[in-house]
């Protein structure tokens, strides 16, 4: 039976403590830019590693395998990161719960700073066999770890600090980072490709994106400078038991109270994940294997798609303050789903031009949920297990839709030979996340009424 409970209601505040009130317009400012830039660096780290995944690592960390084989474990070692996305989101919900959004935050960005460094300094399999790829499958479990964490740091910082009725809009700037730095990394291979020759690339040049992962911990630095936690944070250590009276883990509590809300929300943002990874990975691997499409212009081509849900993403949270998020994630879900049968259609034309097009409307459709999901998820679940619960359903996710996504994409194509494969695969996903939505949407509806609790 779908767990449809509302949150437990937030402990009363105690006499002489002030209820949480957001803060001023230039702290608010302040956080968005933070957010923003913190998403930004974490998956442009992210997509630097699955855009790699489909060009160079695995003729340089599986060169034993065939061509095909070795695409296969390298999009492998990509899942093997979201695999690890959830245990990160449990340690770091844990934590967010009981010291507060921001040191958690700073921390994941950190770890995932030194990750990416030391993967930009690894051996290659012609230089140590197989050891190379076991040091790599090591890092890309420390990056997952990382921005499982991450993700609800920066996702709380803003809801719980966003004026009233518009938790949506400021929720979606999160998002907005995600974006940028899916474009970063996209077009930190597109500008090394025409600086370099293939051969300069495949020798060294992969590394360059890699070690830009030591500015992370400076971004750590100016979040712990730049702002405090959240007024909801802030409410909820005030109303807190005193420290000799027991308190139970926050991790254990939203498990035991709300895992089927964790695993319909995991199965809602099953589709929404795996479109980005599809497109970056999947489409660039199959344009170049397949398509025989030039990687440069194809990069191009998915680096100006990319465009659109930076205005997109805001204008649909937008929209969710005012006639609610599940509605525009249905809507979102099943155009999706539907769209991947023209689009794929479209990319097997070859003509660039109308990848172009196949890819902005998938975009644009996309933007109908993840602009929202971020209010969505926070209105799920009270503060004193909010950061818990929602890293656990948003990672959750992750695993079965974008860690898996580029591996199951290029495996259909190999198996089929043919694209519709893959549409009838997002397709899938697409009936996982509206199922999952539909079972969700009475409990966020109800969320969505009343503040933050």
């Amino acid at each position: 039976m779908t767990d449809l409970t509302p949150p437990s209601p937030a402990a009363a505040v105690r006499p002489g403590v002030a209820a949480a009130t957001p803060p001023p317009p230039p702290a608010l400012r302040r956080l968005v830019t933070v957010a923003v830039l913190a998403q930004a660096v974490e998956y442009f780290d992210f997509f630097v590693y699955a855009t790699a995944a489909a060009i160079y690592l695995g003729p340089l960390f599986f060169s034993g395998l065939g061509d095909t084989a070795a695409t296969l474990a390298s999009f492998l070692t990509l899942a093997v990161g979201f695999v690890a996305r959830p245990l990160g989101g449990a340690v770091a919900g844990h934590y967010g719960d009981r010291y507060g959004r921001k040191p958690v935050l700073v921390a994941s960005t950190a770890v995932m700073g030194v990750a990416t460094f030391l993967i930009g300094l690894l051996p290659t399999g012609a230089t140590v066999g197989w050891f190379a790829a076991a040091l790599l499958v090591v890092l890309r479990l420390l990056q997952g770890f990382a921005l499982g964490g991450q993700w609800g740091g920066a996702s709380l910082l803003l809801t719980e600090s966003a004026p009233s009725g518009r938790r949506g809009f400021f929720g979606s700037f999160v998002q907005v980072g995600a974006q940028v730095g899916l474009m970063g990394g996209i077009s930190a291979f597109l500008v090394l490709s025409f600086v370099f020759s293939d051969e300069q690339m495949m020798a060294w040049g992969w590394r360059v994106p890699f070690l830009s992962g030591l500015l992370m911990i400076g971004i750590g630095l100016y979040i712990h400078r730049a702002v405090e936690d959240t007024p909801k944070f802030k409410e909820l250590q005030a109303t807190r038991p005193a420290p000799d009276e027991p308190e139970q883990p926050p991790l254990a509590k939203v498990i035991r109270e709300h895992w089927r809300t964790i695993l319909l929300a995991g199965g809602a943002f099953v589709l929404p994940n795996a479109v980005a990874f599809i497109i970056v990975s999947g489409v660039l691997d199959y344009g170049v294997r397949s398509l025989h499409l030039s990687r440069g212009p194809l990069l191009g081509v998915i680096l100006a798609a990319c465009v659109a849900p930076l205005f997109f993403l805001p204008y649909f949270a937008h929209l969710s303050d005012r006639v609610g998020r599940p509605k525009l994630f249905i809507v979102g879900a099943v155009g999706v789903a539907l769209w991947a049968w023209p689009m794929f259609a479209l990319i097997d034309t070859a003509n660039l031009w109308l990848v172009f097009v196949a890819l902005v409307v998938c975009f644009t459709v996309h933007s109908l949920m993840f602009g929202p999901q971020v209010a969505l998820y926070s209105e799920l679940f009270s503060t004193d297990v909010r950061f818990s619960g929602a890293s656990l359903g948003y990672q959750v996710g992750s695993i079965f839709g974008g860690g898996l996504a580029p591996l199951i994409t290029a495996a259909l194509l190999d198996a089929t030979g043919a694209s519709w494969s893959v549409a009838a695969y997002m397709t899938v996903l697409g009936v996982i996340s509206l199922l999952s939505i539909v079972a969700l949407r009475r409990r966020a509806n109800a969320a969505g009424r009343r503040e933050l609790s």
